[in-house]
């Protein structure tokens, strides 16, 4: 591997790791961060790892963060103890939540269940979070279930909902503007001022859906609310 240092800002480099997407490439970025956290130590104003680079903001002079970051890069390995934790989200897939699901079902020649099945089946590493506090991008979704987004993003989404676009499945956070597949609903709180770090996911987690009934959804504290209501 031969890591490429880019300029983001007088006081920010960008280590590009990779140049293709691939949940492969977590474990890498994972050991990267950590090394780039010891090497920069208090010096390190930020660190922003993605799908397949590492931000670094320093307090150091240029010159000397590019030393830090060939040093602490050096015969980099993936550490095979550093997978991130990992989370079951409970989600209720149903049209009222979810108005795509029918939609992804008819476009691939699935069943509903069938939908629901694949999204639910697989382990998904979280890329990167951005967008919104505590939204984390992950992937991939089986290719069947690939969508793009939809070509006029609605205005509000409701905390909670599930989504796909592309080859990416994420969980908004909060009640917000967005243009993603929805599929299903969670009532879990990915994004909490009264939880350390705020976050619930961090890039490296890996996280499974798992599908509950509607019965489960409301138990765990869910909210039901057809997305019309939210307009």
């Amino acid at each position: 591997m031969n890591p490429c240092i880019e300029v983001v800002a007088i006081d920010s480099l960008m280590v590009r790791l990779f140049d293709v997407i691939d949940e492969a490439n977590m474990p890498w970025i994972l050991a990267a961060s950590q090394r780039l956290r010891t090497a920069f130590g208090a010096g390190l104003v930020d660190l922003v790892p993605s799908y397949t680079t590492v931000m670094v903001q320093f307090e150091q002079a240029p010159g000397q963060a590019r030393a830090l970051i060939d040093q602490a890069l050096a015969d980099l390995q993936p550490d095979a103890g550093n997978t991130g934790r990992r989370h079951e989200i409970p989600v209720w897939y149903h049209a009222s939540v979810g108005p795509e699901l029918p939609v992804l079902a008819a476009r691939s020649g699935l069943s509903e269940a069938e939908v629901i099945g694949l999204h639910s089946e697989r382990e998904y590493p979280v890329f990167a979070l951005g967008f919104a506090p505590g939204f984390g991008f992950m992937g991939l979704v089986d290719e069947r279930l690939a969508s793009p987004r939809l070509s006029t993003p609605r205005k509000r989404v409701a905390a909670g909902s599930v989504g796909i676009a592309e080859r990416q499945t994420a969980a908004y956070p909060a009640v917000s503007p967005g243009g993603w597949n929805l599929i299903g609903r969670t009532p879990v709180r990915l994004f909490d001022h009264a939880r350390e770090g705020y976050s619930l996911l961090q890039p490296g987690d890996r996280v499974r859906f798992v599908a509950v009934s509607h019965e489960q959804f409301m138990a765990l504290g869910g909210d039901d609310s057809p997305l019309e209501a939210l307009a």
